[in-house]
Formats: structure tokens, C-alpha cells, sequence
């Protein structure tokens, strides 16, 4: 039964899923091992909060400072002054924190100032859900974005932004009356006729926000060569991964490359960052953050990782397939179903899509060992939240590849991983899982940001290995 604190702090429905897909995920969170180690009631406390916490953003944003290029103080103070220059223009006054996490030594936290007390108005602007979330974290409204809007809707309209839900409504409509959420106020920034009576798809901003129901900076354009947006779980596989200059390194699926150009940037650019990604389209955004970050080791292929590994031992060609053996660290950021993304307010698959993974991820796996040199690292990470995809990846893995040992990271800041998988309390202690329900509802604004900021994640995976 839910307590009454965390419906006090859910002022979203919980994510809306499937019923397949909700009993599907209460068996993974009330499976035999937990209820033996925590009990019916607290298990069920902790899926309830799962789903209550993942339709909110987390309470602060993370960005990543490149300090492969400043020192972290430099960037600190420069973003400090660009954020000033943002709020003057706006309505608002807002003093910028700006704080240093603790434990890892190139990231920013700042707080995000939510939920606000922002009064509905009459005026509606329907979006879809993705970019509904993206308001959430501090985006203005995008004119892809918008679904509906009022009939004579002219620039400088103030209207109230909501989000679609469950993906019903009619691209084009003047109202809808399905299932939606209240996100904040902007201003329109284009006649209605402009978004839906023209030949040529509009672009740019559609809606700027001035009253959103979570405040946190808009860092479009700020400081880009800098200043990264990045979840906490994401910036700490890089870490953990390790990479030291004048290794040969390969990131799987690295698309959009804010993995890549990290492992590159901790390795001081030394050394080759090979990234692999199968959708072409998605290979120009990792050029253009290795451009942007004057990065200079990343080499980047359109290639499907499966078939990443060479059977032609005397192959001269340098990109892809591979010979065995060539890596000397590997990063599978592997495809997932994404159920810890925050923040979410629904997910529209069926239960068939959530499991579709597991199997593509162990081919991954199989490449990944064989690419690996004896003596490597391997770390493998996900988004999500199924046991399929994390821990009973994990507990495959081992079987499968004697090779292996699972090792511990550096920084392990997250939980353990969660029991169901039947591994071992000492292979779980090694494992790194990110679950925001364990401390939801205490994570209210009262603790200091950087405890808050490690708990109140994503929900995130990382696993790593040593190949013996």
C-alpha cells in the first residue's frame, strides 16, 4: 500500500503502462528471493514507487564538464555566468547553485525547483509525451512536438502546456479530451497556421516556457564544447570503465556518443576510441560531439555490432569486422528496453517489445568477450529496470564465459544489484544498480543535493568484468 508521503509528491499519474507490462514488472520486483529477504509489504512498497517515481524528473540536473578542456572551477564559474544571462532575460530572477558532486571529479549538479505552484489555464497546448518530459527537465516546447492547439492561436498567446499520455491525440486537433497531464505555461512563439496549414514542416521553438512546473535551466546552446548534459549513472560507466591514454578502446552502440567522448576525455585523447553504431543516421551526431569536444581519437563506423568480430585473423583493413582479441577495454551500453528512464509518464509497448532484448543483448555479449583482450575490461550497462536484461544477464554471462570474474567499481555510488537472478551477496555487492524507489519518497528537498543526487537517478545498470 502506498504511504501517504509519496502520493503527496506525485502530483503525475504513476507511468502509464500496459497491464501486461505492470504484472510483468510487479513479478520482477516481488520475485521469490526479495519477498524471502524484505517481505510482501516492503516489496510491494518498492514497485509502487517505482512507477510512482518514474512519471517525476529527478530533482536536479546533472551535466558533465569537459575538463579535458578547463578545469572544473572554470567551467563551474563560465556556466555559472551563462545561466545568470539566461534568467535576466527571463521574468524571473533566479540565483544559479551550481555544485561540484563529491565523489566524481568532472560533474555539476544543479538543483531543479519543483513541483511549482502553477495555476491550469483555459488555453491548451497539447504535446506528445517525449516532448512533455522534455519540459519537465527544463526544454522549451519544440513546434515537432505540438499535437493540438487552440483553433485562432496567434504568437504571443500565453497558453498552458500539456502532455499526451497515451499517444491518442490527433496531430492537427483544437482540443483533445483523452489522457493528459499539466506540464506549465510558455508563450506561443508561432501562429497555429504556421504548425499545421504549411507545405514545409516548421521548425524551432514552439512554445517558450515561462512558468514550468519544474524550473531548471534550459541549456540549449549553452556552452556546448564545455558543459555536457548527461544522467549521473551515465557519467559513472565511464568512470568505471577505467580508460588510461594509449589504450585501444571500443564503445558498441554508442550513439549519441556522450559515452564515447567522455572514454575519450579520460583518456586525455591518448589512445583510440573505436565507436560502433548500426543506425546511420545517428553516426553524424557522435562526429559532431567529438568535433564540438575537439576530440581527436574517436574513430566512428555505421556497423552492427553483432557481426563486429573478424574471422579473417591476416585483416589489414582498420574499421570494422575486427580481429579477436583487439580491444583493450570494451563498453556494451547495451540497446534496453529503457523502463528507468526519468522522467516517464508512459510507455506504449507491449510486453513482447519489453522482452525483445534479452537475446540481442547476449549477442552483443558474445562479440564483446571475443574482441576483448586476456586481461581486458568489460563493462556492460543498461537503462532499465528488468532483472531479464541485468542481473540475469549477468549471471548468464558468467556460465557461459568461464573467462570472466565480475570486478568492483570505482566510484560505486548506486545500490547492489537486486536479488531474483540467483547470484551470489558477494557477486551482488559488486554490481551497480541505480533504483530510485529505494529512497523516493525521503529524497525530498530537505536532503543536501549531493546525496540526493545519488539516489534520486535514473534507474540504471552497470555490470563489470575482468576477462582472465
Amino acid at each position: 500500500m502506498p504511504s501517504s508521503n509519496i502520493e503527496e509528491m506525485s502530483i503525475f499519474p504513476r507511468i502509464s503502462l500496459k497491464p501486461e507490462v505492470t504484472d510483468y514488472l510487479k513479478s520482477v520486483f516481488l520475485n521469490k528471493e526479495v519477498l524471502a529477504a524484505v517481505g510482501h509489504q516492503e516489496a510491494d512498497c518498492r514497485f509502487q514507487k517505482l512507477l510512482t517515481c518514474l512519471s517525476h524528473p529527478p530533482s536536479y540536473t546533472c551535466v558533465r564538464a569537459n575538463t579535458h578542456l578547463a578545469p572544473l572551477e572554470e567551467i563551474r564559474h563560465k556556466l555559472g555566468e551563462e545561466l545568470k544571462k539566461l534568467c535576466t532575460s527571463s521574468a524571473e530572477e533566479v540565483s544559479v547553485q551550481i555544485l561540484p558532486h563529491p565523489r566524481i571529479p568532472d560533474v555539476l549538479l544543479l538543483p531543479v525547483d519543483g513541483p511549482r505552484p502553477v495555476k491550469q489555464l483555459s488555453s491548451e497546448v497539447v504535446v506528445g509525451a517525449q516532448c512533455g518530459s522534455a519540459v519537465l527537465r527544463g526544454a522549451h516546447v519544440f513546434v515537432p512536438g505540438i499535437l493540438a492547439s487552440p483553433k485562432y492561436m496567434k504568437a504571443g498567446d500565453v497558453v498552458s502546456v500539456l502532455s499526451d499520455l497515451e499517444g491518442r491525440c490527433t496531430r492537427g486537433a483544437t482540443s483533445f479530451q483523452g489522457k493528459k497531464v499539466f506540464v506549465g505555461n510558455g508563450v506561443a512563439q508561432i501562429d497555429r497556421s504556421s504548425i499545421f496549414c504549411t507545405d514545409e514542416p516548421a521548425k524551432g521553438i514552439g512554445v517558450r516556457m515561462v512558468e514550468p512546473l519544474y524550473q531548471s535551466p534550459s541549456f540549449d546552446g549553452v556552452l556546448p564544447n564545455l558543459a555536457f548534459l548527461q544522467n549521473l549513472p551515465s557519467v559513472v560507466v565511464g568512470h568505471v570503465l577505467g580508460p588510461r591514454p594509449g589504450e585501444r578502446i571500443l564503445d558498441m552502440c554508442a550513439a549519441p556518443g556522450g559515452k564515447t567522448c567522455h572514454i575519450a576525455a579520460l583518456m586525455r585523447d591518448q589512445g583510440e576510441v573505436v565507436a560502433l553504431d548500426r543506425i546511420r543516421s545517428k553516426i553524424d551526431r557522435i562526429h559532431q560531439n567529438a568535433q564540438m569536444l575537439h576530440l581527436r581519437s574517436i574513430k566512428v563506423y555505421c556497423f552492427n555490432s553483432t557481426q563486429a568480430v573478424s574471422s579473417d585473423l591476416a585483416q589489414e583493413a582498420e574499421g570494422p569486422p575486427f580481429p579477436p582479441e583487439s580491444f583493450d577495454r570494451v563498453l556494451l551500453d547495451a540497446p534496453c528496453s529503457g523502463l528507468g528512464q526519468r522522467p516517464s509518464m508512459s510507455c506504449t509497448w507491449s510486453l513482447k517489445e519489453i522482452c525483445s532484448y534479452q537475446p540481442l543483448q547476449r549477442k552483443l555479449f558474445h562479440a564483446a568477450v571475443q574482441l576483448l583482450k586476456k586481461g581486458g575490461v568489460l563493462v556492460y550497462s543498461t537503462c532499465t529496470v528488468t532483472l531479464a536484461e541485468n542481473e540475469e544477464q549477468v549471471a548468464w554471462a558468467l556460465q557461459t564465459f568461464p573467462c570472466l570474474t565480475l570486478q568492483p567499481q570505482e566510484p560505486h555510488i548506486g545500490a547492489e544489484g537486486m536479488l531474483g537472478a540467483g547470484l551470489s551477496p558477494e557477486q551482488l555487492r559488486l554490481l551497480q544498480r541505480f533504483s530510485p524507489e529505494l529512497s523516493w519518497d525521503q529524497t525530498g528537498t530537505a536532503a543536501p543535493l549531493p546525496c540526493r543526487a545519488d539516489r534520486d537517478t535514473i534507474g540504471f545498470f552497470i555490470a563489470k568484468f575482468l576477462k582472465n
